[in-house]
């Protein structure tokens, strides 16, 4: 069935990138609706802004949405992964500014707050697009790929010459919250060297390593706590590809695989994927393929608490 909240629930911080305030309300919608943002700092014009993959600005640090007048949200990927990872179809995004908040660099207070609210069933069968056959885009060295699967599956690769970091790999089937239980912790991270370049180019001016991102220098890590996960960079990434996979427009039944991919690249992927022809379906969910939906079954005592684990 499709879903929505139960009730409105409202978060507030700066952006990750543009270091404004910005306050964001997740609101409760009908069947059908989607996921939308609505600029409510502008008050003339079109404010409506789909959380849809043909309405991306390709960029290479974050996730940027933009419609037919030029309004823009960026740093979406982290709310849509949790919205996706909770099962969350239909939502009305408002917010005051042009940048998601990044909170703590990760899905989880999207998730505590939402599972706060309660997930209310629709009533309505869910609307899956389903992968008939393979598609893979490359750039750069970066490969992403869908295959054919009856679930969302995520794997990914990742290799950072950062010793703290190396090679990491994980394969996670998103069903039954997995999402939340595994991945929705896991914060931004960038490395020390890319830092000074981001803000003298205008970007990063909202992190602070240790409160919303980790920085890996050499074999330094700069993370507050400490790593929530030892492979943490891997799983951020894969939080990532699954806020950039719900952008299809309905919950992806397929594998998602990325070597080194970025959020570009994953648009691209679904580019692709809805040129090619035959190469999906939309199909209409039966019992049987609701309950493989990423969110089903999810209950308050998954979500994770704030930890140091590693």
């Amino acid at each position: 069935m499709q879903n929505t909240l139960k009730a409105s629930v409202t978060f507030e911080g700066v952006g990750l990138h543009s270091g404004k305030s910005a306050r964001l309300v997740l609101n409760p919608a009908a069947a059908g609706h989607g996921i939308q943002f609505k600029r409510t700092d502008i008050a003339l014009g079109n404010t409506i802004v789909p959380a849809r993959w043909d309405h991306v600005e390709r960029t290479a640090l974050c996730t940027r949405l933009i419609n037919a007048a030029g309004v823009t949200v960026s740093t979406v990927e982290h709310v849509m992964a949790a919205l996706a990872g909770c099962g969350i179809h239909n939502a009305l995004i408002e917010i005051d500014g042009p940048e998601v908040p990044i909170l703590d660099g990760s899905s989880a207070p999207f998730v505590r707050g939402i599972m706060a609210r309660g997930i209310h069933r629709l009533g309505v069968p869910a609307r899956a697009i389903e992968v008939l056959k393979p598609v893979t885009v490359t750039k750069d060295g970066a490969t992403a790929t869908l295959l054919p699967c009856d679930r969302l599956m995520i794997e990914f690769h990742i290799d950072f010459e950062e010793q703290a970091i190396g090679r990491q790999s994980r394969v996670l089937d998103l069903r039954n919250g997995a999402f939340v239980r595994e991945l929705c912790d896991s914060r931004t991270f960038c490395r020390r060297s890319d830092v000074e370049t981001m803000q003298a180019n205008g970007l990063a001016l909202g992190g602070v390593p240790g409160e919303n991102a980790i920085v890996f220098d050499g074999s330094t890590i700069e993370s507050g706590e400490g790593l929530r996960h030892a492979d943490e960079p891997v799983r951020h990434k894969m939080l990532d590809a699954l806020g950039d996979l719900a952008l299809a427009g309905g919950p992806l039944l397929g594998r998602y695989v990325g070597e080194r991919a970025g959020h570009a690249l994953t648009n691209t992927l679904l580019r692709e994927l809805f040129a090619t022809p035959g190469a999906s379906r939309v199909v209409d969910c039966d019992l049987a393929m609701t309950a493989r939906l990423p969110g089903q079954g999810l209950v308050w005592s998954e979500v994770p608490a704030t930890r140091r684990v590693a």
